[in-house]
């Protein structure tokens, strides 16, 4: 009889495990559900994207020295007053300034094509744009796609920001004023997508950027597939190369891809400043899935802020990472009302300096004359099925303007220099099957 009730036990057991995983697999954390369009991870193909436009048969020369920045966009011009069609990038590299595709065009990019941005900010125009939380003049980036519903990024070739120049110079500048911010030094971005809906961006190589690597703003259904995005760290560090900037935008999917960059390899953005949640060009990033991703050196794989006021469903799943110096940074901008909520970090493997950073972020900390300081919050967020080793476990510290609860890390496998934890500073911690250093804690 004894047998026969640990059976029914541990049959039981199996079963709630395997419902619990169905809810996982299609539901967000605060209980809604995950919407079938996460699901279809079908590429794109060059064939369905409409007439070619190969760019070497409309006056582009094969030949990586001479800046073909007017020919390209004649090719992109043509394509949208034809109607619509692809911009295909044969084998070869080619050099160019800031493109801006139309409604109907898309990019493709041949396996050996290399797009390589131009060195000189001159061939960027200085437009009204996004960056750093601010809708202001900046410069465009090499790829732009404003008010492009459906526009697409493919193919096996390699967009190349050739940003040796602009680190140097940032560098230089940081040597000069050791306070200087990200704008002071003027560089572009690799792509940014501004307003556009059902994107999809695959299989693309995004490497050395000058700044931000990809950055989509008030963009809603972004699928990013399979892609390798990478800066380097060393010798020359790459400065705020991030390699997916989200910014305002809800429904994304970031699946598959590789990332190493100088800076957060995945960082939530929406707005900052003393009264951000007032400014209609600001606002919340949902609905977002990361999974089956691999993380290489980067400042955190997946970061919340500093430009962020309310993030909410987020699940990052199924990934490696290795040689980040986080796993998930919650920036907690003192000058910021912000909230981040339902947030889930599970089935991850690998290496990072600190499983989870919780800290006041206060580099450029402005109330721009506000009397009282915003609050931030920070609830219902869960690490589960981790297994890291790290050098922090819990690296959490928090001032009276942070609130931190309903916090659950849940079947841990912890292997660190540093395990000590304080359960006080998050109103609601809950511990289930967390081993730090093979010792379970509660």
């Amino acid at each position: 009889m004894k047998y026969i009730c640990y059976f029914v036990f541990f049959a039981l057991g199996v079963l709630q495990f395997a419902c619990t995983q169905e809810e996982e697999n299609v539901l967000f954390p605060d209980g809604t559900e995950i919407p079938k369009w996460f699901s279809d991870v079908t590429k794109v193909k060059l064939e369905d994207l409409g007439t070619p436009y190969k760019i070497t048969d409309f006056g582009v020369v094969k030949d990586s020295t001479v800046l073909q920045t007017a020919v390209i966009q004649k090719t992109i011009d043509e394509a949208h007053d034809q109607g619509g069609g692809v911009i295909v990038i044969p084998k070869g590299t080619y050099l160019s300034g800031a493109l801006f595709f139309k409604p109907n065009t898309h990019l493709y990019l041949t396996e050996g094509a290399v797009l390589k941005g131009s060195d000189n900010i001159e061939d960027y125009p200085n437009i009204p744009s996004r960056i750093e939380g601010q809708s202001i003049d900046y410069f465009s980036a090499l790829v732009n796609a404003y008010h492009v519903d459906g526009f697409t990024i493919s193919g096996k070739g390699t967009i190349n920001g050739n940003g040796l120049k602009y680190w140097k110079a940032f560098w230089q500048r940081r040597e000069e004023n050791p306070q200087c911010t990200n704008l002071e030094v003027s560089r572009p971005r690799l792509v940014f997508i501004w307003n556009s809906d059902n994107v999809q961006v695959q299989d693309v190589s995004l490497i050395n950027s000058g700044f931000w690597s990809s950055h989509y703003y008030q963009c809603n259904n972004v699928k990013i597939l399979d892609l390798h995005i990478s800066s380097p760290h060393e010798p020359i560090k790459a400065p705020s190369t991030d390699a997916i900037d989200l910014d305002v935008c809800s429904n994304v999917l970031i699946k598959g891809c590789y990332m190493a960059v100088n800076d957060d390899a995945i960082a939530l953005k929406g707005g900052k400043g003393p009264w951000a949640d007032t400014d209609t060009n600001n606002g919340e990033n949902t609905n977002i899935i990361i999974e089956d991703c691999n993380f290489g050196f980067c400042h955190a794989a997946l970061t919340c802020g500093s430009e962020s006021l309310h993030n909410k469903n987020i699940v990052m799943r199924n990934c490696t990472v290795n040689q980040a110096k986080r796993l998930l940074w919650l920036k907690m901008r003192p000058d910021t009302p912000q909230k981040y909520e339902f947030i889930t970090v599970e089935n991850i493997k690998g290496r990072a300096n600190s499983m989870i950073y919780v800290k006041p972020w206060t580099q450029f900390f402005d109330l721009k004359g506000r009397s009282d300081v915003p609050l931030s919050y920070s609830e219902n967020i869960t690490l589960r099925n981790i297994e890291l080793e790290c050098e922090v476990f819990f690296d959490i510290a928090i001032t009276e303007y942070d609130h931190l609860s309903n916090f659950t890390f849940d079947n841990l496998k912890i292997t660190t220099n540093n395990s000590d934890y304080d359960k006080d500073v998050i109103k609601g911690l809950t511990l289930r099957n967390v081993m730090v250093n093979d010792k379970l804690i509660d």
